[in-house]
């Protein structure tokens, strides 16, 4: 009869040692991811005071006390073309801004900028004339970090940058469509905004078969930035080039739309033009998997995405005229253009 009660002591030992090594399991592992929690809190926290100051930033403008420049006017200007949307975004032409006070301005906030091109195949031809022609006009004087995407490094040409300017080369893999390189910008520039989120303060995204043949500065700052299409500027919106088919998460119906946006050129805050990535890249995903493609791949869905979601600032056709179309009368100066160019020679398909 000794040994039961041994046995029972011994049982209860055991259960006593079991029930604390699972305590302390479950205590450490609660530690390890109220640890994490906090890690993730403080990430989130960090990245919501960036955007918060930037917000701050570009509603707070502070310019040097003796600062000299041409009076404003509030009843003399432009009044050729319209400078205001209907949702009171700027609509930026030659005559509408003061380039010495906005540069002092953003000099005092000491900005940084990032741009992206993508150069694949045959594309990497216009790289020189993009890069030295940047240096010339694309934020003179501010820091600026170039991005250029192709799958032929070898072939990116050595451009002489300024002090607080520098380029970075991402190797990309190659394809037989160029729709296909066209679609892939969104994914690319989503992952650079987020390995990068904290480096820069805008970015811009570009086209690479293009060059600068006047300023481009911050008069194009916004949260997000938008560039009118020069081809369909004073075109009925309904015959915009927009996706027309219900079915594909692009599509914009009759009667909607405000303008038609360059695919081309497009910019803002990190945060902005991040969401509109990842949103563009998700919805043109979903597509594919149900065998849509847009009409004009990632351009529809940008043109879609900012129809919903309003641009802070828009950019008149002269941030991406082209050179094989007339100016017109209200344009004054061509700040960025598509060069004429043989597609057949380029792409890998037409």
């Amino acid at each position: 009869m000794a040994l039961f009660p041994g046995r029972t002591v011994t049982v209860t030992l055991l259960s006593a040692m079991i029930l604390l090594l699972l305590t302390y399991n479950y205590i450490t592992q609660n530690c390890r991811f109220d640890d994490k929690l906090t890690d993730i809190q403080t990430s989130v926290e960090s990245s919501e005071q960036s955007y918060k100051q930037m917000k701050n930033e570009l509603s707070h403008l502070e310019s040097p006390d003796d600062l000299q420049y041409k009076q404003p006017s509030i009843t003399k200007g432009r009044t050729d073309v319209v400078s205001l949307s209907p949702w009171l975004a700027p609509v930026v032409w030659e005559g509408t801004f003061e380039p010495l006070l906005l540069d002092s301005v953003f000099k005092l906030q000491n900005i940084s900028v990032s741009a992206t091109v993508f150069a694949v195949g045959k594309y990497t031809m216009f790289l020189k004339d993009f890069l030295e022609t940047a240096e010339q006009h694309f934020f003179v004087g501010f820091s600026v970090h170039m991005y250029v995407f192709t799958d032929r490094p070898e072939d990116v040409p050595s451009v002489k940058m300024a002090p607080g300017r520098q380029l970075t080369v991402r190797a990309v893999p190659s394809s037989d469509r160029w729709q296909q390189i066209s679609a892939r910008r969104m994914e690319f520039i989503q992952t650079l905004v987020e390995e990068k989120l904290q480096e820069h303060d805008f970015i811009f995204c570009l086209d690479v078969d293009s060059k600068f043949h006047g300023r481009w500065g911050t008069e194009s700052l916004g949260g997000l930035v938008a560039v009118v299409h020069p081809w369909f500027y004073t075109t009925d919106r309904n015959k915009f080039p927009y996706e027309r088919r219900p079915e594909s998460r692009a599509y914009i119906g009759p009667g909607e739309g405000d303008f038609y946006y360059c695919g081309g050129a497009f910019g803002g805050t990190l945060r902005e033009v991040h969401r509109l990535a990842k949103t563009c890249r998700s919805n043109f995903e979903a597509d594919a998997e149900e065998k849509l493609e847009a009409a004009w791949q990632e351009e529809s869905h940008l043109n879609r995405y900012m129809w919903v979601n309003k641009p802070s600032k828009v950019l008149s056709p002269e941030y991406l005229w082209h050179d094989i179309k007339e100016k017109t009368p209200e344009i004054h100066i061509v700040r960025f253009s598509g060069v004429a160019k043989n597609y057949a020679a380029i792409r890998p398909n037409v």
